[in-house]
């Protein structure tokens, strides 16, 4: 963000105009001027947007990290905070600073290469007592598991671990050789990998996938339930032993269908959550060429929702066939290429600092780092999205404290930031005039 922005949002009133200029000619030239000026600062708001007129800020709360992708909690109310760093590294940031030593190092497995990495860290609500926790990450190694029958013998990408660690007696450090593999696939190509896992209100796991990769998912594997490509599943993973299925999943005991598929239809999810006061789902999936989407899985409905790629894109059709026959849940928010290249998913606010911004859901675009909110608008329907800043980040992903406050991740710049509220003054000779003076 820009230093003049930062000025505006940052000013309080307390300088009457009239101590500044006594010509009300030069007084309303100025005014005209500095509103021109704002503007510009603000950015151009993109079609459909409403601008936010009691905007958030970035407050930034440690840097130097090497491409951040993911930032989490333990639950186990020590305030920590825990970076993903995509090189294969969690670093812990501790009452404001970061700790020099690694909380885990699995750079030596670990295939930093395009879109795969280290992508995500999981703490399961038990952790305080267990010690365990889960991991995403790509193997360097892609002959580490064999391409199903589905992926026609691509075998380009790095493959996917779901993997168990468990902690030290330092809470610390973690011991990057207590590793124990829960869950691999093939990745046919190097990119749409997914990359996250969380766990759920109903303590399972979910576990994000991409449809496996390419351009226009030429493997089918979006619509392909005899695959995990494309879908989000869910599994249940204790602190020892193999995963188990939940009963409830809605595929468990079908003939051609993978039993661990919660949701289908995906491209690439691209950063997920769940309203820990509703339980929705919030899932941010990326676009072809067309159109950038997000979609809810409200809470309560049963498992088995399809988002319809690569049949539609977004709301557009993209790929209609004999195929494309099931029912298909539509996005509830979509953007155009013109606004943005690449979502990130991301969170609903129910911090306890900014009351303004409770219920309001945070999402963002990669390539133009722009930061959104919206909030449901009566019982089914959803505010245009607002346009909270528009920055030169590289947005690759929010994350959430135990306290439900939100932070930005800047992959390029390797900073880390917390969401705050700043009000804006509406009131101009107030607000503005100081910004022209300085």
């Amino acid at each position: 963000m820009s230093e003049g922005l930062r000025c505006v949002l940052s000013w309080r009133p307390g300088l009457q105009s009239s101590t500044l200029f006594s010509d009300p000619w030069q007084l309303l030239a100025t005014f005209l001027l500095t509103v021109l000026t704002t503007a510009t600062l603000l950015g151009a708001s993109t079609a459909g947007d409403v601008q936010a007129t009691d905007a958030v800020v970035l407050q930034k709360v440690a840097a130097g990290f090497n491409q951040p992708v993911y930032l989490t909690h333990a639950g186990d109310g020590s305030g920590r905070l825990f970076v993903v760093e995509k090189a294969g590294r969690v670093k812990i940031i501790e009452a404001g600073s970061v700790r020099e030593e690694p909380f885990l190092d699995i750079t030596d497995r670990v295939g930093n290469s395009g879109e795969a990495g280290l992508l995500s860290i999981a703490f399961p609500p038990e952790y305080a007592d267990t010690g365990y926790f889960l991991v995403y990450y790509n193997h360097r190694d892609k002959n580490l598991v064999q391409p199903e029958a589905g992926d026609q013998g691509t075998n380009d990408g790095f493959d996917t671990v779901v993997a168990r660690f468990r902690v030290t007696a330092d809470p610390n450090l973690a011991d990057a050789e207590s590793e124990e593999r829960i869950l691999l696939r093939n990745q046919p190509y190097t990119n749409h990998n997914g990359g996250l896992i969380v766990f759920g209100p109903d303590g399972a796991l979910y576990i994000g996938l991409g449809d496996g990769g390419s351009s226009g998912d030429p493997l089918g594997a979006g619509q392909d339930l005899s695959t995990w490509l494309g879908k989000i599943l869910r599994i249940q993973v204790g602190p020892t032993g193999t995963y188990h299925l939940p009963p409830d999943n809605p595929f468990v005991g079908q003939d051609n269908a993978q039993p661990e598929i919660w949701d289908w239809g995906l491209r690439n999810p691209w950063r997920f959550s769940f309203d820990r006061q509703t339980g929705d789902l919030w899932i941010g999936d990326v676009g072809q060429n067309q159109q950038e989407e997000i979609h809810l899985h409200p809470a309560g409905e049963p498992g088995g929702l399809n988002f319809g790629w690569n049949c539609y894109e977004g709301e557009l059709p993209y790929r209609l066939t004999e195929r494309c026959t099931a029912s298909y849940q539509p996005p509830i928010l979509v953007y155009p290429r013109e606004e943005g290249r690449s979502v990130t998913g991301g969170y609903v606010y129910r911090g306890s600092r900014f009351s303004r911004l409770s219920g309001r859901y945070f999402f963002a675009d990669y390539v133009q780092g722009r930061l959104w909110s919206i909030q449901q608008s009566g019982d089914s329907g959803w505010t245009p999205k607002r346009l909270e800043l528009d920055s030169t980040e590289g947005i690759v992903s929010l994350g959430e404290d135990e306290a439900g406050e939100l932070y930005l991740l800047g992959l390029g710049s390797g900073t880390v930031y917390q969401i705050v509220e700043q009000i804006v003054d509406v009131e101009p000779y107030t607000s503005y005039l100081p910004l022209v003076r300085r």
